[in-house]
């Protein structure tokens, strides 16, 4: 995976936790920060300050103002702890596996050579390129 990759991957979990995970194609991963994120907001706000959440002048106010302390140190950690997860991931710092064999260009999971897809992302894999010419 890319550098690019990785750091597009942080950037959007800065804006909402869990949509780099997606980037990179780690599905459960993204839904667990997408859901726990969620879970986060509903339990920080009542139904009455989530419903004046309707433009972003709404929403600073009901973070900047409405919030605790306490509630602002944990959106940040969360967004942080997320987009960091998703850089390190998105890098192949965390989580690679030593196998032996093929393994995925994009997620650097082992591979079946059976199938001409990686069957952990998904992603669409190239023949192997013949090197030698038959005559």
């Amino acid at each position: 995976m890319t550098l690019a990759r990785a750091l597009i991957a942080a950037s959007l979990s800065l804006l909402f936790p869990g949509i780099g995970h997606a980037v990179i194609r780690d599905w459960v991963r993204a839904m667990f920060f997408s859901g726990l994120f969620v879970m986060a907001i509903a339990l920080a706000f009542s139904t009455d300050q989530l419903s004046a959440m309707t433009s972003i002048d709404g929403i600073w106010t009901a973070l900047t103002q409405e919030t605790s302390q306490l509630d602002r140190f944990m959106f940040g950690f969360l967004v942080l702890f997320a987009a960091t997860d998703a850089l390190f991931r998105g890098l192949g710092t965390i989580g690679s596996n030593d196998v032996e064999g093929p393994t995925c260009p994009h997620c650097n999971r082992e591979l079946d050579t059976d199938l001409e897809f990686c069957h952990w992302c998904t992603a669409r894999l190239e023949p192997p390129a013949e090197s030698e010419e038959h005559a």
